[in-house]
């Protein structure tokens, strides 16, 4: 491969110490690099979406113009800002479909404020800004599309409700609230502003919800990897580990304020990593 981009070594420096790092590092330096890769497009597309600079308009036009790059991309024209992306295209062959769902869950968070959606929009968010991700993932990590495809689907959903329960506060704080509007109504909420929602004990019903699907998508996508597809499964393992953890640590604390954002001690996070490094 030739030598990693700007955009490419930026989101590396970013991520060094993560638990995404540290499943990057599982792998071989090629694969490696085509998901630290991967991983700049999603942050350059999500940057669009949450840093607020510009108006909704502006960024929609912004989302138009990697939409039409990854496009030529994919087709063979090019590239423009989505150079960066070509070892990833010619050598694992990832489908358009999924680089453009990705920027379709962007702009959901570009059209407007989400604020307790539907279970059926929130799965569909789930799906463009994480599984789609997966679905871009999988074809590096060497997977066929059959269960490739499923792992993604919820092992993506597990680990975006895992953030979600994470960053309630950081959400609300940009005036988002992505828990469900069916499990707010069953904790007793009428109405619902982000900031005053948190500050009400009742949220721990509603999350505790949330927990208990993203329990069942990291079951299923445990039930994936037992099948034992093919592939190199070290670092989606490592992930859904780690987030799992995470989202275990939050249930016995629950989300009743005051809460504290959960992270993973650095000792525990390196022994996730060396177990998953040596599994067959």
């Amino acid at each position: 491969m030739s030598t990693p981009a700007p955009e490419v070594e930026a989101v590396r420096r970013k991520a060094s110490g993560s638990s995404f790092y540290s499943a990057m590092r599982l792998m071989a330096k090629p694969q490696r690099e085509a998901m630290f890769a991967i991983y700049a497009f999603c942050r350059a597309v999500d940057d669009i979406a949450d840093d607020g600079v510009g108006t909704r308009d502006e960024r929609r036009a912004a989302l138009d113009l990697w939409r039409a790059d990854v496009r030529r991309l994919c087709e063979g024209g090019a590239p423009g800002r989505a150079v960066f992306l070509g070892d990833v295209v010619a050598g694992f062959h990832p489908r358009l479909e999924d680089f453009l769902a990705v920027i379709d869950g962007m702009q959901m968070d570009v059209d407007g404020d989400i604020i307790a959606p539907p279970l059926e929009v929130l799965d569909l968010y789930c799906d463009r800004v994480a599984s789609a991700v997966g679905r871009l993932s999988i074809k590096v990590f060497g997977m066929e599309e059959g269960p490739g495809f499923a792992l993604a689907h919820h092992l993506g959903r597990a680990l975006q409700l895992t953030n979600i329960l994470r960053d309630l506060d950081e959400d609300a704080a940009v005036n988002r609230l992505y828990l469900p509007r069916e499990y707010l109504d069953e904790a007793g909420f009428s109405a619902v502003e982000p900031n005053s929602a948190l500050g009400n004990p009742a949220i721990d019903k509603a999350c505790r919800r949330v927990a208990a699907l993203a329990c069942t998508h990291y079951d299923e996508a445990e039930r994936v990897v037992h099948g034992r597809p093919k592939g190199d499964l070290r670092a989606p393992r490592l992930m859904g580990a780690v987030y799992a953890e995470i989202l275990k640590r939050m249930q016995a604390e629950g989300w009743a304020p005051p809460r504290h954002r959960v992270h993973l001690p650095k000792a525990q996070l390196a022994w996730l990593a060396l177990r998953h490094a040596i599994a067959a």
